[in-house]
Parts: structure tokens; sequence; C-alpha cells
């Protein structure tokens, strides 16, 4: 009833646990961007279909999975690698497919960012939403930062609140820096080129207001510091322990990154 698209890059160390978390599903498709680490084998090993195209945006590389691969049901999961359907999660989509009407194009989705085994609820300011769920020709994705978001939407985006499990950082620190040092470039231009109008900061809809509140709050004096102190102090990102410290301390870096970014571009563009 559900077909299942999962994104991969060298994904050998945490494909066979997101495989094995969608074994529900008997269409499902690894799309890969040139894997040479054994992560096709193990796809291949669980019987899954197999797609390649060449990385540009997640936006992009969504948006080709839905214009190129003659999906078998009408519903369509996206899902990343290192991430997990937890059977809650799945029969929380399940029951909203059937109940859902022709007017609904699709579903938010919540993670539990999860490091060392403990759930960071309060440092990662649980929920987090993303369109992950659609019914297959009533939404497209746009790039947004160095994600994406849904675009051309025809009907209405529901919620799922039970969540699923995110592992991001399975394959290390190092990984996860050098990775989120080339995600706060694609940021930095994001929050200078498309600031939201600020009365989107009020909106209920969280595609709608979260890009605002990045935005605005970028230009907040002291911002990094700020957001460390909002999550791992007012949010109680205290109580997680080791791994709550590291994250609050990681992801206030990153935003530090981003404003510098920011900076960068301005002091370039004013020279020219």
């Amino acid at each position: 009833m559900i077909s299942v698209v999962i994104l991969t890059m060298n994904e050998v160390q945490d494909l066979k646990g997101c495989l094995k978390s969608v074994a529900w599903s008997d269409d499902v498709f690894v799309l890969d961007s040139g894997s040479t680490d054994g992560t096709l084998e193990i796809a291949v090993s669980a019987g899954a279909h197999i797609v390649h195209n060449k990385f540009e945006s997640f936006g992009k590389q969504r948006n080709f999975a839905l214009d190129n691969i003659q999906f078998k049901y009408d519903w369509l999961l996206f899902v990343d690698a290192d991430e997990r359907v937890t059977p809650a999660f799945y029969n929380g989509l399940l029951d909203s497919i059937l109940k859902a009407g022709d007017s609904t194009a699709g579903f938010y989705c919540c993670w539990k960012m999860m490091l060392e085994n403990v759930w960071l609820k309060h440092s990662d300011n649980f929920p987090k939403w993303q369109f992950r769920a659609m019914h297959i020709g009533k939404a497209r994705f746009t790039d947004y930062g160095h994600g994406q978001k849904e675009a051309e939407v025809n009907g209405e985006i529901k919620y799922i609140k039970e969540p699923y499990l995110h592992y991001g950082f399975s394959k290390g620190w190092s990984h996860w820096v050098i990775r989120h040092n080339r995600y706060s470039s694609l940021e930095a231009v994001e929050r200078l080129e498309n600031v939201p109008p600020f009365a989107n900061i009020f909106s209920k809809h969280t595609s709608t207001r979260n890009p605002a509140l990045k935005a605005w709050l970028t230009k907040v004096p002291g911002w990094p510091l700020i957001r460390f102190l909002q999550a791992y102090f007012f949010n109680l990102g205290v109580f997680e322990g080791v791994p709550g410290f590291t994250y609050c301390i990681n992801m206030a870096y990153y935003e530090f990154l981003i404003k510098i970014k920011i900076r960068e571009l301005r002091l370039k563009r004013n020279l020219k």
C-alpha cells in the first residue's frame, strides 16, 4: 500500500538497518548517488530496486524519484539511510493514509534524534517536521537551505505525531562536522537572500513558520549563544547528559558558522 524511497551515498553502515525497518513494503527503491562501499550489494540482498542519479540537492533528488520511478502504490514515504521506521510510526502512517480523503496531499513527519542511545527530545527541540509521506501527484519538492520543503501542493498536508528514529551521528562526529560545514554554506545563502515576511513567524504551519524563524533569529546579536542557552537550559537539554550538552554545543557552532558565512557573503558583495 505504501512505496518507499531511500536516498543513499556510501551508506554501508546504515542501510541494512533502514531496509529492515521498511520490510513491510514490497515496493522499496534505493535511489543511489554513486556509492562505492557495498551499499548497492546490501540493497540487492534485501530485494530493493536500485535507481541511479547524480546528487545535486535533496529537493532535486526527491523530484527525480517522482518523475522517473514507476511506483506500485499511490502513497510514497521518503526515508534517509540513517533513519528507522518504528512499528509505531508505521502504524500511525498506515492509519493516517487509510483515513485520508481525496483532499490530503501528504503528511508532515517528525523524528527522534538519537545520540549514544539517548533521545535528544529537549536538545533538538522536538518535534521538528518534514514533508516525508505523500500522495503521488499531489506535491513536489523545492530546495531550501541544505534541505528541501514541499512545493506545488495540491491539497492539505496533515501531521503524523508518532516519530521515526534518526541516527544522525552514526558515522561519527568527524563526518557530522564536515557535512554541517557544507550545510552551513547553503543555509547562509538561503537566510541572506530569502528572508520571509516577519509575520510568517506567527504562522500555525511549520513549513511557513520555521524558515521565517531561522532567517530572523539569525539577525539577532549573539544568536549562536542564545541557541545554546535556549536548547540546553530553557528547553531542559541539560537533563540529557553528555549527549545533550555535546549536541547543543555543536548546534550553536553550526549557527555560528552560518552567521560568519553570511557576513563573508555581505563583505564580498560590497567589494564588487
